[in-house]
């Protein structure tokens, strides 16, 4: 009855659905499916097309601009809202949101800043593995709306954003949340602070019968108090607990100590529903990896060549160069977002490397910087990826690792990460 309660709610109330992509079209086609006569209008900065004559059109510059025009506002998360002004009498939502008010079934959700794809993944085989009937939904592609009618013995697990969270008034039954590190700061009037306070939303509604499983190694007191949350708290530490220990070590997708603490993260929001640990084992050693996350998509002129375009944050590419070992060739750089790269620098001054390739934007500064402080690592300037290809297939030494990790959003050039990732295996696998 989730998704009738859902219309219920909704029916008689004015709605814009704002950005129409993915999740707008599919927000549409699910009112639309109980609704095919309300009356609803679409806002997107780039013209839309549909054709249906119940639909209005704000489309263009000003399309964030009529927003107290409407009751419900279906916001999709890549939209920005710094500097965005509507009344009170306007409610923001988003799928996230109404799934986590209406959803019937057990919900685990899943944030941070890296490590949520990963751990979402890992959770999902798990409780598969236990004999849960559970669904992989969420920021990794399937739109919450396409499984509200789950059943209330059935589990969610829901890879969530900052943007899905921020607006959200409700919150799962195990909330995990992985890491917190400095991205997208361009998304927040405060900044940083923004960013977190917006995940943190996945725990604030939570109530005693919940769980949330956090890093325990990062502080989050500055921003919650977690002495004072209802639910019961799980604190997931660098070094992992036995049971975790044992599985580290089982499977070489899940190489490094970022890793193992994903597993640590899964192991205890599976635990937390009611997994055993033969299940949780199993679904550790069937794991077949996260495309873009250090994979490894072949060996060209003696070189084992790994696509993370995954990894936006400098925290994500340490990680990989310590987990891959042996790398010859590291490709960085990608659309500056205000990210403060002064460590990450240094880091990449003393690596263990031969080659630091930078892609602009980040990557140039980057590489002007490291000049300033001195480095004996060759360091190359590229025009682009295909140039950045050239001089790594030129370069590299046999029997080493060529790895492109960005530390940035791959926005200045690509759609996304994963068309960046797919461009930069093409390019290998066809120039070697």
């Amino acid at each position: 009855m989730s998704a009738l309660q859902l219309i219920d709610y909704i029916r008689d109330k004015k709605i814009l659905i704002l950005g129409f992509g993915r999740e707008g079209k599919s927000t549409y086609n699910f009112i639309r499916k109980y609704l095919p006569e309300k009356h609803l209008t679409i806002g997107d900065k780039n013209p839309v097309t549909l054709e249906d004559s119940n639909v209005s059109f704000d489309c263009g510059e000003a399309y964030l601009e009529n927003l107290g025009n409407y009751d419900l506002v279906f916001k999709s998360p890549g939209i920005p809202f710094v500097g965005v002004r509507y009344p009170e009498t306007t409610q923001i939502t988003c799928q996230t949101d109404m799934f986590l008010r209406f959803a019937d079934c057990r919900i685990v959700g899943i944030t941070g800043t890296k490590g949520k794809t990963t751990t979402s993944t890992l959770t999902y085989r798990m409780l598969c593995e236990a004999g849960f009937d559970a669904s992989l939904i969420g920021n990794m592609g399937i739109p919450v709306f396409e499984k509200i009618d789950m059943p209330a013995s059935a589990v969610a697990v829901i890879e969530m954003s900052s943007h899905q969270l921020e607006f959200t008034k409700s919150s799962p039954d195990v909330a995990v949340m992985t890491n917190v590190y400095e991205e997208h700061l361009d998304h927040y009037e405060e900044g940083f602070r923004g960013y977190v306070n917006s995940k943190l939303n996945i725990v604030r509604h939570q109530t005693e019968e919940n769980f949330f499983v956090f890093n325990g190694t990062q502080g989050l007191k500055e921003y919650i108090d977690t002495d004072t949350l209802r639910s019961k708290c799980i604190r997931v530490f660098a070094e992992p607990d036995d049971f975790v220990a044992t599985l580290t070590g089982i499977n070489n997708n899940l190489r490094g100590r970022h890793n193992a603490m994903d597993i640590g993260f899964a192991a205890a929001a599976a635990k937390a529903l009611g997994a055993d640990e033969d299940a949780i084992r199993r679904a550790i050693e069937k794991f077949e990896g996260i495309p873009n996350r250090m994979e490894y998509f072949g060996t060209f002129g003696g070189v084992d060549y790994y696509n993370d375009a995954i990894a936006t944050i400098p925290e994500a590419v340490l990680c990989a160069v310590e987990a891959i070992g042996n790398v010859g060739t590291l490709i960085i750089g990608g659309l500056d977002r205000g990210l403060d790269y002064t460590e990450f620098e240094k880091a990449l001054s003393v690596l263990d490397i031969d080659n630091l390739v930078c892609l602009p934007e980040t990557g140039h500064n980057i590489a002007d910087n490291i000049a300033k402080i001195g480095t004996e690592i060759c360091m190359y300037k590229a025009k682009d990826l295909p140039d950045a290809v050239d001089f790594c297939i030129a370069n590299t030494q046999k029997g080493t690792s060529c790895i492109m990790s960005p530390a940035a959003a791959s926005y200045n050039y690509y759609r996304d990460f994963e068309e960046k990732g797919n461009h930069f295996k093409q390019l290998v696998k066809n120039k070697t």
